[in-house]
């Protein structure tokens, strides 16, 4: 700042200080003209000397400086020689309140509104707000502020200060403009504008001078003068860097003294410190402050935390980072352009930037421990230097908390980035650090005071380079180049318009994503989320939601007749793929992390150690601890799992094989029939999406079998009946699928064909060891034997004309639950049973002629017995439509059979017994 030339002792007001000054003057002609004993609400006594005065007022300190300098200033103090500042501003507002004198300046009265007298055009005067005096922290004179045309105006009393040695506090009394003066922290903010005379008054003789020569200056010695209030240190720093003026010799000598920094650590409270540095780092010359700071070695005494001793010392080359800020701010070259552009965006910043650079030596502090175990650890200590030594609010301490903790994040994922960038061919560990997901996500995670951290690194980088601890004001070597890397990444971020990612708004809420998933909602929402945010800023051309929903959403489609199963469509998908790898990964692998499945690898394939299937463990406790996914709270694993599988395909299931197999075989072996089942039907669509050279090579169709026949044996009585029905009907499916994966045939294949023979012998064994053992040991049980029924149904339709091997022991199965007397009671079963038969007809007609005449006898009975009943009850209708069905099927297979005289051989049943009448 230039000073301008002083070469008059008179100042040329406002219209709206000329008009403050006659208020004022009047104010004070009417008190002395109408005088009152001291206010009873005053704590105050005149003196004796000063009882007969006239009043004199004067503009002091700062307002006469700045207006020296012809620079606007909005803030008065006015000192009364004779009155408390609230004594006169009671005095002020009776004055007003006579009818006719707030009209001579243009007002309308003292207003009980805080807002009022704000601004010029407010033509009432603002409420007084009151500054009790309190001799308990030395202040023994009452002043008040108020607004008046705009202008905050403190009423004040000349005073003059006794120091004691343990406070900053002074003992304040009524003194003479001189005693004032001399009170003051510097020549040029101690010069008064006396509102009687018109007249600027310099009583320490130096004021004028001093503004010509550019000099901050103590008006009394300026030992003494910080011993008595050592905040003046910093207010001095503050009008030296703000008005581009030098501290005097003598003054900096003394604001350097240890006495004086002892002082001022021990006596300011830290609020005033803070008060006073925000000041200095948001006037016109921070760096000024800066280097004031360093030169007269007062970083510790300000940038340190009072409250605790945390064992560390900062590195003394901590200048090296406010020089670095400065030349960042001033360089035009384009790597400190970039950075700055990026990191700064407004006098906010800049402030910050400020307290940044003077933070940062504080980064590799010991990490602050918990005070006990369990509890959170203490934010870092840069963040208490933030917090403790300056009083920084919480949004600065935030910003140097994250700082630290991302510190190393942030310049990793920098430092990655620059090396893809030189080398994009080769491959790198890792996530892409150039790729927009990566990129994106970790600015979310960092949050809106990203660029602030950022910056925080980058001084950290070039304090912490080699050549820095010798540095003086230069730049050290590599600085630009550190600059550089931050540029290219910068511009990168830029490129892909992910400055602001972490407002970006995700496309997907939870509610949303769980009802697309049909999962419950869950606390595995929050990361999924964050699959579906990673996605969302890959492809930031999509910003319809529908597009997400649609690709995650389980399609059903009709239910396949074999099965009995509902099929789904699958929709690939790039976000499909990456919540697949999260949920498998992140979500349900730990939760099935104690209970591994000993016949199968980490990767997924068959352990040849080893060799014993009956000593797998059979999970039967409900131990939330290790089989968290049996419990509500983490339940929602097997959603997700079977989402998985729903939207998986064969080119993308190896990939996930070794995420996949060990939790579903650890639900199959569990001992509770209902987890049993779900793994039995997980294990079903992995199955029907496994291609054979996969479960071929990872050797794991042995274990699927040896997992899966003991569920076929969980019957009544030692299992409840619908948890016996609900498994087979999850494992005669799965184990169907395993003989289709494990023995696949093209579409065309020969019946007769290797494979297909390897499969009707697996499927051989399913129906002796599983529909017939199972039959035989509940048939008494007709909900069991219609379960068994459905899935032979499957079995039959599966091996085609191999099934003949089984007609010896099917047809007289089927015959006889048609033919059964009882059988009336639950027509359910013989529902099933004749659609069961027609199966078996239908895929065996070639040997048909043998056995016609024990499925007629099996049909036939039941149609009596049904005819026989008279009352068409329930279900009769369908078993009549099945039975026909049957005999249509035996007919067409046998009237071709030469010697086989269908029409003759109907017509004597018929004739036997003219009930049969309507089957044929």
């Amino acid at each position: 700042m230039t000073t301008p030339a002083i070469t008059s002792r008179t100042l040329e007001l406002t219209e709206v200080e000329q008009t403050l000054r006659r208020l004022l003057l009047d104010v004070a002609e009417y008190i002395d003209n109408s005088p009152l004993p001291a206010s009873k609400e005053s704590q105050v006594q005149l003196p004796d000397e000063l009882a007969n005065a006239k009043l004199v007022l004067r503009f002091t300190g700062g307002w006469v400086r700045d207006k020296l300098l012809g620079v606007e200033s909005h803030d008065i103090d006015v000192a009364i020689n004779k009155m408390t500042g609230y004594q006169f501003g009671l005095r002020l507002k009776e004055y007003l309140e006579i009818p006719g004198n707030p009209e001579k300046y243009g007002l309308e009265g003292v207003a009980k509104s805080e807002k009022a007298g704000t601004s010029a055009k407010n033509k009432q005067v603002g409420g007084l707000h009151k500054i009790e005096a309190n001799p308990e922290k030395s202040k023994h004179l009452e002043t008040v502020t108020t607004k008046i045309l705009g202008l905050d105006i403190d009423l004040v009393n000349l005073r003059k200060e006794t120091y004691t040695e343990d406070s900053r506090n002074p003992q304040m009394e009524f003194g003479t403009p001189e005693e004032d003066a001399l009170r003051r922290d510097a020549t040029v903010n101690a010069m008064f504008y006396n509102l009687n005379t018109s007249e600027v008054e310099d009583f320490t003789g130096q004021g004028f001078d001093d503004m010509q020569k550019r000099i901050i200056r103590t008006p009394l010695e300026p030992y003494q003068t910080f011993k008595d209030d050592p905040l003046r240190v910093l207010r001095l720093i503050r009008f030296a860097s703000r008005l581009g003026y030098s501290i005097d010799p003598l003054a900096e000598e003394c604001m350097g003294n240890e006495d004086i920094k002892r002082a001022l650590h021990i006596k300011i409270s830290r609020e005033r410190v803070g008060v006073e540095l925000e000041k200095a780092l948001r006037g016109p010359d921070p760096l000024g402050a800066m280097q004031y700071i360093h030169r007269l070695g007062l970083y510790t005494t300000v940038f340190s935390d009072p409250t605790k001793d945390h064992n560390y010392t900062p590195p003394t080359n901590w200048f090296v980072a406010y020089q670095a800020l400065a030349r960042l701010l001033q360089s035009q070259e384009p790597a400190s352009t970039t950075v700055h552009s990026m990191t700064i965006h407004d006098s906010e910043d800049a402030y910050l930037s400020w307290l940044i650079s003077a933070i940062v030596p504080w980064a590799d502090a010991p990490e602050p421990q918990p005070s006990r175990p369990g509890t959170r650890a203490p934010p870092p200590v840069a963040s208490s230097v933030a917090r403790e030594g300056i009083k920084a609010p919480n949004k600065v301490c935030d910003v140097m908390t994250a700082a630290v903790k991302n510190l190393e994040e942030i310049r990793g994922l920098k430092d990655r980035f620059n090396t893809q960038q030189k080398q994009p061919h080769k491959k790198h560990e890792g996530d892409d650090a150039t790729a927009p997901d990566a990129i994106g996500m970790v600015i979310r995670r960092w949050g809106p005071t990203w660029k602030n951290q950022v910056l925080f690194v980058l001084l950290y980088e070039i304090l912490n380079l080699p050549q820095a601890s010798q540095s003086k004001v230069e730049a050290p070597e590599g600085e630009q180049d550190v600059l550089s890397s931050y540029r290219k990444w910068f511009e990168h971020i830029q490129t892909l318009n992910l400055a602001e990612a972490y407002a970006l708004k995700p496309l997907l809420d939870g509610k949303t994503l769980a009802k697309a998933l049909e999962t419950p909602p869950g606390p595995w929402m929050k990361s999924a989320l964050d699959v579906v945010m990673a996605w969302q800023l890959r492809n930031p051309g999509v910003t319809d939601p529908s597009e997400a929903i649609e690709e995650v959403r389980v399609h059903r489609q009709a239910e396949d007749s074999s099965s009995g199963k509902q099929q789904t469509s699958k929709k690939k998908g790039e976000l499909t793929s990456h919540l697949a790898s999260h949920f498998l990964g992140l979500t349900i692998r730990p939760l099935f992390a104690k209970t591994q499945n000993p016949a199968v690898t980490a990767q997924g394939r068959k352990n040849i150690q080893y060799s014993d299937p009956r000593a797998r463990k059979l999970w039967a406790e409900d131990d939330s601890e290790t089989r968290p996914w049996k419990g509500d709270k983490e339940g929602y694993a097997l959603d997700l799992m079977r989402w998985v599988l729903l939207k998986m395909d064969a080119e993308r299931i190896e990939s996930f094989w070794p995420l996949l197999i060990p939790p579903i075989l650890t639900l199959v072996d569990d001992s509770d029939p209902k987890f049993k089942a779900k793994g039995c039907d997980l294990l079903r669509l992995l199955l029907e999406i496994t291609p054979s050279h996969l479960l071929k090579r990872t050797g794991l169709a042995d274990v699927f079998e040896e997992a899966l026949k003991p569920c076929l044996t969980y019957l009544p009585t030692l299992t409840r009946e619908a948890e016996s029905i609900r498994l087979l009907d999850t494992a005669y499916p799965a184990l169907i699928a395993l003989a289709r994966t494990r023995y696949s045939l093209p579409s065309s294949a020969d019946p007769f064909s290797d494979a297909a023979h390897q499969r009707a012998k697996a499927l051989d064994k399913l129906v002796w060891d599983g529909i017939l053992f199972s039959h035989a040991h509940a048939s008494e049980h007709v909900r069991i034997a219609q379960c068994l029924f459905v899935h032979l149904d499957s079995i039959v339709n599966e091996l085609g004309i191999h099934a003949v091997k089984h007609l010896k022991s099917l047809v007289p199965l089927l015959s006889g639950t048609l033919a059964e007397p009882l059988g009336l009671a639950y027509p359910p079963l013989l529902i099933q049973a004749a659609r069961t038969m027609k199966s078996l007809v239908l895929k065996t007609w070639m040997r048909m002629e043998a056995w016609r005449a024990e499925v007629l006898k099996g049909v036939a009975v039941c149609w009596v017995r049904l005819v026989a009943e008279g009352e068409e009850k329930e279900g009769f209708a369908a078993v009549k439509d099945e039975l026909k069905g049957v005999v249509e099927v035996l007919r067409r297979a046998v009237e071709a059979v030469e010697g086989v005289e269908w029409e003759v051989e109907t017509r004597k049943l018929i004739e036997a017994d003219d009930r049969l009448e309507g089957l044929f």
